[in-house]
Formats: C-alpha cells, structure tokens, sequence
C-alpha cells in the first residue's frame, strides 16, 4: 500500500478522533519515514549492481538543504534510481570549500551527509557533471592542454571520492569537439570507465551533435536528451544516428523533466500505437521512454532533468487527462518508469 494513502487515512482518523471529543488539547501528529530492514537495502544495492537497465537524472536541489521538502534532499530521491548526475556543485563538509572553488565543491554539509548515505546504503552512484568547453578556462587548445584539463576534472572526482564524471558534450563550435574530444576521452579513459578498472563511470550525454564514434571503448553510458520525443518512432531515429558503434546497453534516453514536472512528458505514442502505461493511466514521454527499446536490443536505460521538480506531481490522479488512480505518487514517472522498465520478476 502507497504510504502516502496510509499517512492520509491517519491524518483523516486522528481528526476525526479529536473532533469527537470535547477537549481543547490539539495533539501532535509526528509522521515517520518508513522503517526498512538491512536485507532489503542489501537486496536494493545488489539490484543496482545486477546487468539492468538504468534509471539516471541531474539533480540540483540538494543545494537548498534547509528545506523541508523531500523533493529537494538526497533522501528523498527513489530508492531504485541508478546513477544522479551533480547538476550543480559538489557538496562538502569542509566549511573551508565555498562555490568559486577550483574543484567545484561547495560547503553543504547536510546534503554532503545525505549524498553519501544513499551511495553507501542504496547503491546509487553520484557523479560530477560538467559542460565540456575548454573556451574561457586556463587550458591552452593544444594537446597539453586537453590532457590540463582533463587531469583537472579527474581531481575533481576523485579529490570528492565520487563515482565517475559526466561530460555535457555540447560544444557549440568549442575547439573541444570531434578529434580533439577523442583525445580528451581517451586520456579520462585512464581513470573512469570501461577501460580505466577503477569501477568509476565515464558518461557522456548530448543533445544534437553526437559524440566521436571512437570515444566508445571509453564510456559507460551514451545519455541523449531526447527531450519532446512524442512516440518510440522518434526515439527510434535518436538512437538509429550512432547505432552503428554504440551498443543499445549504452545508449539512455533522457527527457527535460523540469518542463514538464505535472504530466511527465508529452503525450506518447508506442511503436503499436499503444498510449496506455500498465495501470491504464495516459501515456507521456518519460514512462514512454521507460518503456522503449530500440530495435536493436534493450537499451542502456531512462531518466530526466531536473526530475526534482516531479516531486510535487498529481499524478497519477489527474482526472483532466484520463489517470485512473486516486493517490498521487511523488516521482510518479520515475517510479512508475523504473518498475516498467524492469518489470519485478523478469
């Protein structure tokens, strides 16, 4: 049972109690977090370690830790999400790292000590993202340059003990693309990623320009931003254009969660024309893109942007547009997505 009906059904009672009895004294209603046993947090972890495909989404909102919303605190994130990309600065517990470090670490202390719970006790694994242009930083644009830069953000995952790094590879005519992004690759391929043995992910995700074929060997996870991708048809084609050297395992469709944090997506259409999830609620991109596989085989995995925002969602009890159930689920599509994407059993 969703334990949000059963914190209302006992709020309903509670109220219910008190205004039946003749008194003037208001009692205090303390909700706890549900209680999970050790087996089943190891059971979650060795999921998160077992050949699946992925959930994965950046996530900025750790930075107000002093909110009371679940929406903004690595704890409250979906136990089963995979990996959580730093959309914004590396938290810390040395009061010493402020926002204008060189490291890119920032004094958060809270989110510092949630961060690490979930990566020791669930499994999941957090990695620094970075918009990948050496235009306006201190590297020169040759090839000591590259490896400059690239050595600077091995230091940064590393000196933070997080696991791997994510690479926005949108250069946007940066001198950072195409042979010159191989090499930068291949040198991060040393310490993250298939070819480094740490255990530490090399991703790189994109939206238009598609990386070099030949940085493959080197990284875990292709993640494109296959945002408004309406029907399996398109994110078909998305995949189609790098399909000759990525594997499907590699390849993650991703959707701009942020926009679109009420209804989960646009309206989605599946290859057999389908526009139902299994609960027979409407179908929108994220669970659409949950539930894809190219053609070629399963893919990498799904997931989101700024997928905090989702945390306040209605659905799935959005009469409007034809859900079907009456309790709304905080992360609805990601939930909802990781279960249809792999179905418990199989």
């Amino acid at each position: 049972m969703n334990k949000n009906y059963i914190y209302i059904m006992l709020i309903w009672f509670l109220a219910f109690a008190v205004g039946a009895c003749d008194t003037d004294i208001e009692p205090e209603i303390i909700q706890k977090e549900n209680a999970y046993s050790e087996e089943y947090f190891q059971n979650l972890r060795e999921y998160k370690k077992s050949d699946h495909a992925i959930c994965f989404g950046w996530y900025a909102g750790y930075t107000s830790e002093a909110s009371p919303s679940a929406g903004l605190h690595f704890t409250g994130l979906p136990d089963s999400l995979d990996i959580v990309s730093l959309w914004s600065s590396i938290p810390s517990n040395n009061p010493a790292y402020v926002e204008t470090s060189q490291y890119n670490e920032r004094y958060l202390p809270t989110a510092y000590e949630e961060m690490n719970y979930i990566r020791k006790v669930k499994g999941t694994r957090v990695v620094m993202c970075t918009i990948c242009r050496i235009a306006n930083t201190e590297f020169p644009k040759t090839d000591a340059g590259i490896e400059a830069y690239a050595m600077h953000l091995v230091r940064c995952v590393l000196r933070n003990d997080l696991d791997g790094l994510d690479l926005d590879y949108e250069p946007e005519g940066d001198w950072l693309q195409n042979a010159n992004f191989t090499k930068f690759i291949k040198v991060l391929g040393n310490y993250f990623g298939p070819q480094s043995g740490t255990g530490k992910l090399l991703i790189v995700d994109f939206y238009n320009q598609v990386p070099p074929a030949e940085t493959e060997p080197y990284v875990d996870y292709f993640v494109r931003q296959c945002y408004t991708s309406s029907s399996a048809q398109t994110l078909q084609s998305k995949y189609d254009g790098l399909s000759n050297w990525c594997p499907p395992g590699k390849f993650v469709a991703t959707e701009q969660m942020g926009w679109y944090w009420e209804n989960g997506g646009v309206k989605f259409t599946e290859a057999d024309g389908n526009t139902v999830d299994s609960w027979g609620n409407p179908l929108y991109s994220v669970i659409g893109m949950a539930r894809w596989n190219p053609i070629q085989g399963r893919k990498g995995g799904f997931g989101g942007y700024y997928f905090e925002y989702e945390y306040n969602t209605t659905r799935p009890t959005n009469q409007s547009i034809g859900d079907k159930e009456k309790v709304a689920i905080p992360y609805y599509s990601l939930r909802r997505g990781i279960q249809e994407q792999n179905p418990a059993g199989k």
